[in-house]
């Protein structure tokens, strides 16, 4: 039974920040109507000694599940007359409602108040006439290097060392720990662990026993598990165990040359390397200082242009932002959150100018657009355009797609408002 909003006294407030607030009052006669269909629901699945199934009388089922059919009946009246309330007045809220003072006593009316946020309404009256300055595309060798000894990283080789000796930050070191018992006895068998010393793989004291410890050679440590390990109950425990190193290797580099550039990719030679490089680095550069120039441009329209935004749009940006926080600390991410929500709530109403802008000057991505942009990336997936569309379909990506192309288009159209010229 769907419940008539003619049938209901609504109220709508309109809180700060594109927040409303929707009283509801039920009359009495509606919400027992609706708990007569909850019994008559219930009584049909139930089966009770002495009567077949669904044959059990009402007045029994209500005096056996009073406090369930109770709770069933508020939040189907709940439901429904929200539903009602939010399409008799049109509204469409963006975030999950908040249900707050629900007053209902047997025979009397029911009350309830549900708030929300409901997607904004801009009016956006300056487009153009911004200025803005485009940074300079600077490669240093520095950067060139970096890239470099990236390479020559993913290419080395771990040469075995035989002198015995302590490890370094860096090495990669095989080694077993045992988890001693009372009197330092072995419990259980030694488990054999392998890692690069000094990129964390270990908890702090097993990584500093290790960098105690010669190839060859083993001692009982008591190491303590930190305040931020994985597992909870873990945390602050102390526990000794027999850690030997089996192994040390050391990363050998290979030789920055002309060789070295032909084992990597098609290149003649190391100047040949140098200069993809070198063009690969000033690409990225000028493709992020054109990022700057319409993040720039974005602020300038949002800032001509002042609205707000509903504070749970900001909420789902800034959780987009700080990622996976279940096993971060909580204080941490809580400071880091207040930290981010400035940034978060520029980034919103970008979006929002760029959806308004779509809008009132009908820039949409069209088919082909979309079907160009498939195609190009069928190509460099090495995949045919229906292949790569059946792909992007399954992974949710295509209504994505269609939603770059038109923000791309509305950004080209916004700089064509304005003056941008390169950085003095």
């Amino acid at each position: 039974m769907t419940i008539s909003s003619t049938h209901l006294r609504i109220n709508i407030e309109e809180q700060e920040q594109w927040r409303r607030t929707v009283s509801v009052t039920v009359p009495a006669d509606v919400v027992k109507q609706e708990r007569a269909v909850v019994v008559k629901r219930l009584a049909s699945r139930i089966k009770l000694p002495g009567f077949r199934k669904g044959k059990v009388p009402t007045s029994m089922v209500e005096n056996q599940y009073g406090p369930e059919l109770q709770k069933e009946t508020l939040d189907q009246v709940i439901r429904e007359s929200y539903q009602s309330a939010l399409a008799a007045h049109a509204l469409q809220p963006i975030s999950e409602g908040e249900v707050e003072n629900v007053d209902y006593r047997p025979e009397e009316d029911l009350t309830f108040r549900i708030s929300f946020d409901v997607r904004p309404k801009i009016e956006v009256s300056r487009l153009g006439g911004f200025k803005v300055e485009r940074p300079r595309v600077q490669v240093g060798e520095a950067e060139e290097e970096h890239v470099l000894d990236r390479l020559r990283d993913q290419s080395a080789v771990w040469r075995p060392v035989a002198d015995g000796g302590l490890a370094q930050e860096g090495d990669l070191v095989t080694f077993q720990i045992t988890p001693l018992g009372e009197g330092d006895i072995p419990e259980g068998e030694p488990q054999g662990y392998q890692m690069v010393v000094g990129e964390g793989d270990a908890i702090p004291d097993v990584e500093a026993a290790i960098l105690r410890l010669a190839t060859g050679a083993a001692d009982d440590f008591t190491v303590r598990f930190p305040l931020d390990f994985d597992d909870e109950a873990r945390r602050g425990e102390e526990q000794r165990l027999r850690i030997s190193v089996l192994d040390r290797r050391v990363k050998e580099l290979p030789q920055l040359n002309d060789e070295f550039a032909r084992s990597v990719g098609d290149f003649d030679s190391l100047d040949s390397l140098r200069a993809r490089v070198r063009s690969d680095l000033e690409e990225e550069a000028s493709a992020g200082a054109e990022g700057t120039v319409n993040k720039q441009l974005l602020n300038l329209v949002v800032e001509a242009n002042p609205f707000d935004v509903p504070r749970s749009m900001v909420d789902r940006y800034v959780e987009s932002l700080l990622g996976d926080t279940s096993k971060a600390d909580p204080d941490s991410v809580a400071r880091t959150r207040e930290q981010i929500r400035p940034e978060a709530e520029r980034g919103v109403k970008r979006i929002l100018v760029i959806d308004h802008v779509a809008e009132l000057r009908e820039i949409h991505a069209t088919e082909e657009d979309v079907d160009q942009r498939v195609a190009e990336l069928a190509e460099l997936g090495g995949t045919t355009p229906a292949q790569a569309r059946a792909q992007l379909q399954k992974a949710g990506r295509l209504e994505g797609l269609g939603r770059e192309i038109t923000e791309r288009k509305v950004i080209e159209f916004l700089r064509e408002q304005s003056e941008i010229s390169d950085e003095m």
